[in-house]
């Protein structure tokens, strides 16, 4: 796992780690939102945490591989395009472009991820990753 950036830049791009993406991550807050899912989600991406990207993965689409297993991924920018979001509602979506290079190479993911809230174990509400579908923008 990477060094934590405390007092630097979160990894999504939003602002101060500790009280952007990474009091999500310590398990100090929840989400409210699924667009600051999808950056915690991220940001967890950037910095290998593989047991918070397990924890907010639903558990009917959660792979049984470890999710961040390919080490020489380096994730080197975020851009939210989209969250939508019915008032009252317990889904989402939120589409967006990650920037990461695998081998020096650059490489860009483009996606719309399905989001759902719903109670975890001690009925606390939560926003879940369900999957992710890939526009034609190429």
């Amino acid at each position: 796992m990477a060094g934590k950036p405390d007092k630097q830049t979160c990894p999504c791009g939003k602002g101060i780690y500790d009280v952007c993406c990474g009091r999500f991550i310590s398990d100090a807050a929840v989400p409210a939102t699924a667009e600051q899912l999808m950056r915690s989600r991220y940001t967890a991406f950037s910095l290998r945490e593989e047991a918070y990207l397990r924890s907010t993965w639903h558990p009917d689409t959660l792979p049984d591989e470890p999710i961040t297993a390919e080490s020489d991924v380096k994730w080197i920018g975020l851009d939210v395009i989209k969250h939508k979001h019915v008032k009252d509602s317990d889904e989402a979506t939120v589409e967006f472009v990650a920037r990461f290079k695998v081998g020096g190479r650059a490489h860009r993911l483009h996606e719309v991820s399905s989001f759902v809230r719903q109670p975890d174990a001690a009925g606390v509400a939560r926003w879940y990753y369900v999957d992710g579908a890939f526009p034609d923008d190429e």
